[in-house]
């Protein structure tokens, strides 16, 4: 039972986490109790533990089926809910399944049928439609981001999964935006709503207006970054060929960073998200995909380089700074011959001081061609870097293991003497390549 004190502080444990929140704590509770439950908080506010923990109770060891859905907008939410599902170490199987991957992979990680399915709508839909396990048994369904989700463009899928749910008993919907109707074929008769996007705190989130005073808004976007100076943070575009036209502005400027959007393969998405995660890339370029769903650091700013188009937007951009109880600032980058649109309230405009220019980032990224499948651990990365490669604990960052390969944070000015040093080099029984990512 994961709501045992005993057995609920072990999991905290694992997760480095000393405490629940208060919404934790109440969604807890409603979610354990009630049928249906519609969990509404701000991004980065903690609803993936908030349905994880109670989930758990409801799970049994003995059926060897699918018995949790947990349906997500974008495969970057997937895999994180995975990542924190495993880390939880309750010992019930737990895969996800998204587009942008093979087939064949999800085919071989669900022949041993998962206690927990995370996956994207599409995804989702083929595995039930090649009906590759009994659905008899899942009984509870959770769509994270539910707004999302349940929006237009996946409408016609949810409804074609939904429906094939027959024994579903308990529904979870959670969001940091709540969706003016939900759809009936979603069958949440009487939910009861935990809502503590309403909370009546003192905000922590700044919004700043900055005025290009031309149209071409990519030289204000500069200054406005040497202002900023070395921090992390989002710039936020509409369109994936503002991003391509954005990156090769900050690439002829020296400013390092990294790209996302929904055009890039899996792959490149993961690498980008990895390399900021890890200090890396001082700036992650992105459309409204990196708004939600994603696993980042902290951040003390976002800039919207171009306007959102929609209030939500707005708000799920502001979001992935001023998180729990951080401050952070939103800076909106208005050109010269752009409105604001009503849901963003017009403030004096700011002056952007001139500053030099970013310092060059401290750490590089190496990549090793080994990993979980291989019974590689972090710890053994460790022993390698550390007393084959020379390095001290302060100089060994972020490590992030996936199943075939990992990722490994060593300063820049270290980097190619690991690599000179390392390639080649034997973990556990495998030979690893070794090289700048």
């Amino acid at each position: 039972m994961a709501n045992n004190i005993k057995d609920q502080q072990d999991i905290l444990d694992k997760l480095n986490i000393q405490t629940l929140h208060p919404m934790q704590r109440e969604a807890i509770d409603v979610i354990g109790s009630t049928t249906n439950t519609i969990l509404l908080s701000p991004t980065g506010s903690g609803k993936t533990l908030a349905f994880l923990l109670p989930l758990l109770d409801v799970l049994d060891p003995d059926i060897k089926e699918v018995q949790a859905l947990i349906i997500v907008p974008s495969r970057e939410l997937a895999i994180q809910i995975e990542q924190v599902a495993r880390d939880m170490g309750s010992g019930f199987k737990v895969n996800a399944v998204y587009g942008g991957r093979p087939m064949s992979k999800d085919k071989i990680e669900i022949k041993h049928v998962p206690a927990i399915l995370i996956g994207t709508p599409g995804r989702i839909l083929d595995h039930f439609e090649a009906d590759r396990f009994p659905k008899t048994s899942i009984k509870t369904l959770i769509l994270d981001e539910f707004d999302k989700s349940l929006e237009d463009g996946f409408e016609d899928e949810m409804k074609a999964i939904i429906g094939q749910l027959p024994s579903i008993n308990k529904r979870i919907l959670t969001s940091a935006t709540q969706l003016e109707k939900i759809p009936g074929f979603v069958r949440l008769n009487k939910p009861t709503t935990v809502d503590y996007l309403t909370e009546k705190k003192k905000s922590t989130l700044a919004i700043k207006t900055v005025v290009s005073q031309k149209p071409n808004k990519l030289p204000t976007l500069l200054e406005l970054l040497h202002h900023i100076g070395n921090h992390q943070g989002i710039v936020f575009c509409n369109l994936r060929e503002s991003i391509d036209k954005v990156s090769n502005y900050l690439t002829r400027n020296k400013i390092n960073h990294s790209c996302f959007s929904g055009g890039m393969e899996q792959q490149e998405r993961e690498r980008s998200l990895i390399t900021f995660r890890n200090g890396t890339s001082q700036i992650l370029l992105a459309t409204d995909l990196a708004a939600r769903g994603i696993d980042i650091p902290e951040l003390s700013f976002i800039i919207h380089y171009e306007l959102p188009n929609h209030k939500e937007e707005f708000i799920h951009r502001n979001g992935r700074t001023a998180r729990v109880n951080a401050k952070g600032t939103a800076y909106v980058l208005k050109g010269s011959d752009e409105q604001l649109p009503d849901f963003i309230k017009e403030t004096p405009p700011i002056r952007i001081s001139t500053k030099a220019p970013s310092a060059a980032p401290f750490w590089e990224t190496l990549f090793i061609s080994g990993g979980r499948k291989d019974k590689i651990s972090k710890g053994d990365i460790v022993g390698l870097f550390m007393k084959q490669g020379g390095l001290t604990q302060e100089q060994l960052g972020t490590i992030e293991l996936k199943q075939d390969c990992a990722f490994v944070a060593v300063p820049l000015t270290e980097s190619k003497r690991i690599v000179n040093a390392l390639d080649n080099s034997r973990l556990k029984k495998k030979k690893v390549r070794i090289r700048v990512l």
